[in-house]
């Protein structure tokens, strides 16, 4: 999946210094990990604004993430999205 996209920040999925520019690493990481059944809405609404959220979906559909919110998308939408593009 991480096919050297490069998003607004200039960096690929796998040039790890996109994750320095990331809002999450700027906010209470719980958020993005939320127990089952918890809200989502928060860590989502931080993806919305943050400049290498493709970086970030790029990089947990590559690396298979199975927990937590990346790229704005939860496990169950990244399954989803997945299938589409397979």
């Amino acid at each position: 999946m991480t096919g050297g996209l490069t998003g607004l920040s200039g960096l690929t999925p796998e040039d790890p210094g996109w994750q320095e520019l990331a809002l999450c690493a700027q906010t209470d990481p719980e958020a993005f990990f939320p127990e089952k059944g918890g809200s989502t809405r928060e860590a989502k609404r931080v993806c919305q604004s943050c400049e290498v959220r493709q970086e970030c979906l790029e990089y947990a559909l590559g690396n298979d993430e199975r927990f937590g919110i990346w790229g704005g998308l939860s496990e169950r939408e990244r399954r989803r999205l997945k299938r589409r593009i397979s």
